[in-house]
Order: C-alpha cells, then structure tokens, then sequence
C-alpha cells in the first residue's frame, strides 16, 4: 500500500531502478517497525527512529535527494497513520497524533543528518581528487585518466585552459571560488600547494590571453597579496601541463618586476624567466621576437640605432641618415611584426633581451651592426622614406 502511494503520488519513484525502489521499500518497513517499537516502548533503542536508514546503502544518497526522501517519509508517515488511525479506539486518537508527529520529526532530523554526512564525506573525497588532478597537471603528469576524474568531478569540456598561480590566502575558501567562477560560467579546478593557490580555468569565453587575466581578475579577491600569473591558453586540460610550467617559472620571478600589475599573463615576464634561467622563456625570446626582427634587416638596424640611442627618435634619424618619420614608421613595424613597441620601456627592455639572446643563440654574429656597418654610414641623402 505505501508503495503504491509512492507511486502514485510521485512520478520520479516510477523512473526509479528495482534495486533503489527495493532499498526505499526497506527502509519504509524498517520505519514502520521502529514506529511500533518507538511508540510501545519509547526507551528502546531499537526504536530509535534514526536506526532505519541504516538498512539503505549509503549510495542510496546519491541516487535519491534530500527533497525526495522527505516527500517518501511524508507519504510513509500519511498512509501509516491513515491505516493505524482505523484500528486505535477514538479515546486514543490523539495520543497517536502525537506520538506520530514527535516520530516524523526524529525522522527528519535524522535524514537531514545522513545527508549532511554523505554530503561531507564526498566533500572531502572530491577536494582530495581535486588535489590529486591539480597536482598531476603541476607535475606534468595529466594524462587520460586525469580527465576521466575531472569529469568525475563535473569538469565540462568549455574550450581553452590555462593555469594561474598566486598567493594562497591565510584562510583559503575554495567553495567560493567556485561559486564565483560558476557565476560567470567558468569551470575551475583549483588547490592550495605549497603556499600557492593553484587554478586551472575553462571557459568558452575564454578565446584570447586578454580574456584569461579578465577572468581571474575578477576572481582576484580569493588570493593572497601579491602577484597572480596567468599561463597560456591550451588546448585541454592535458595540455595544461605547459600552461602550469610557464605559470609557475613565472611566479618564481615576478618579484623581479615590482611594477607589474596585480594579474599579469606569464608572457609579460619573459624577460625575468629567462634570466632566471628558463629555457623556454629563451627560446620564445629569440624565436618570436628576435627571429622575424632578423629577417627584416633595416628594421632591425633601426631597432638596434634606436635602443642604443636611448630611445630618441631624433639621434636615431641622425645616426642612420634618415628622417624622423622614417623612424617612427619603422618603430610601428617593429611592433606590428614582434608585438612589442620599442617606444614602450617596459616593451623596449622586452626588445633589448631578446636581441642579445639571440645574437647569443647564432653560430656567427651575422646580424651584430657595429659602427662601420653599412647602414651607419649612409650617405647623407639617403631618407629611405616609408
């Protein structure tokens, strides 16, 4: 009968599987039996009405929700008193209202705290995962069973990762991190290593670098003081092993630009990470700055002129017989093909490093410009206007 009414007055019951329809009808009887003992003997602690989830696995709690399992006792409780109600004489009615009233509230309490313990436990299991996952992709050992536990988790697929490290708060509150995150539909892994907050990120919005530091600059407030570094853009979250790596080399370094700002990309530090001794950094220097800068020879002189100079547009003309604006048209090319002004300082220091390292990197110093180099003696008719 109770389990006709479940099915009657709850549709999801129906959907349920034979095993968890059979686990709720057990702990349906096992109520009903603590009921009886409860209300007959209301010592006995084999009355007590908390004993009869204990019939259920504990996964029953993953299979059926809080919400649900109240409307269950709320329907067990209504038959049960129903039926009991037509066989107690009516002098005796009310004691039984009241006895089933103090029962249904043990009850609830009792389910309320099952849940709130199966909700714990998988908590702490879920953040240990977490940290595990973190850790793999840190250490550069994400691989296919990595993302099969991050799906475990409910990581989605949402396009492009990348790997910020920062500060760790003196009080790390990770839940909100992913509130936050949810709220504005990242998906985040994250965990505290070693004083640092590590974050893996996700998002379908995030399409450039650009919208990487946006994104964790909003979510600033959960880091410690201090510098957060934002990785590169990567394919995956197996390919985030490289965002990691570069993130944390820079995160090593950025105490060496005290002027950097509160969220920077770990490509703003190249300069620190490659003197530190990143090879990695060294080879982005040389290969995406310095390289397409050696190919573009007058640009490259001018570079070179221009930095020497001490960045002066006027000593640079003069040095290389040129006009002013052919100079500052160059220097607009120069930024246009290495993505670095050499009118910026902080861009220009940028410059600078990547030209010695790669005049470093050659086998002969074709491209070193010394001051009988053609170019440096031009005639003094020669504008090469733009």
């Amino acid at each position: 009968m109770i389990v006709a009414a479940m099915e009657s007055s709850h549709p999801w019951f129906l959907r349920l599987g034979a095993e968890e329809r059979s686990w709720v009808t057990l702990v349906a009887r096992a109520g009903i039996d603590n009921f009886i003992t409860w209300f007959g003997d209301n010592s006995s602690m084999s009355g007590d009405p908390g004993l009869l989830f204990n019939v259920a696995p504990r996964v029953l709690t993953r299979k059926i929700s809080l919400h649900q399992t109240v409307d269950l006792v709320r329907t067990t409780i209504d038959v049960v008193a129903q039926q009991v109600g037509e066989l107690v004489p009516p002098r005796n009615q009310q004691a039984l209202e009241i006895a089933i009233l103090h029962f249904s509230r043990d009850v609830a309490f009792a389910a309320a705290e099952v849940y709130a313990r199966a909700a714990e436990l998988r908590g702490g299991w879920d953040e240990r995962m977490e940290a595990l996952i973190v850790d793999a992709v840190v250490r550069g050992e994400a691989d296919e069973m990595v993302l099969s536990r991050a799906s475990a988790l409910g990581w989605l697929d949402r396009g492009q990762v990348s790997v910020a490290v920062g500060p760790a708060p003196a009080q790390p509150d990770l839940d909100a991190l992913r509130h936050d995150a949810e709220t504005q539909d990242l998906g985040i892994l994250a965990s505290v290593q070693g004083g640092r907050l590590v974050v893996i990120v996700s998002g379908r919005q995030l399409t450039e670098e650009n919208a990487v530091v946006g994104a964790l600059t909003s979510l600033a407030d959960h880091f410690g003081p201090g510098t957060i570094v934002v990785g590169p853009l990567v394919a995956d979250l197996i390919a985030a092993t490289g965002s990691a790596r570069a993130a944390h080399s820079a995160a090593r370094t950025a105490h060496a630009w005290p002027a950097s700002p509160r969220v920077v990309a770990s490509r703003a530090l190249l300069p620190e990470r490659a003197i530190a001794g990143d090879d990695e950094a060294r080879r982005a220097l040389v290969e995406e700055i310095y390289r397409p800068l050696s190919r573009a020879t007058e640009l490259m002189r001018t570079c070179v002129s221009y930095l020497d100079h001490g960045c002066s547009v006027e000593t640079t003309a003069r040095a290389l017989f040129v006009h002013p604006n052919t100079v500052r048209y160059r220097i607009r090319r120069i930024a246009e093909l290495s993505g670095y002004s050499p009118a910026q300082p902080r861009q220009a220091y940028v410059l600078h490093l990547a030209i010695t390292l790669g005049r470093l990197s050659e086998d002969e110093p074709a491209h070193h410009f010394d001051r009988d180099a053609p170019g440096r003696a031009a005639s003094p008719g020669h504008t090469d206007a733009p």
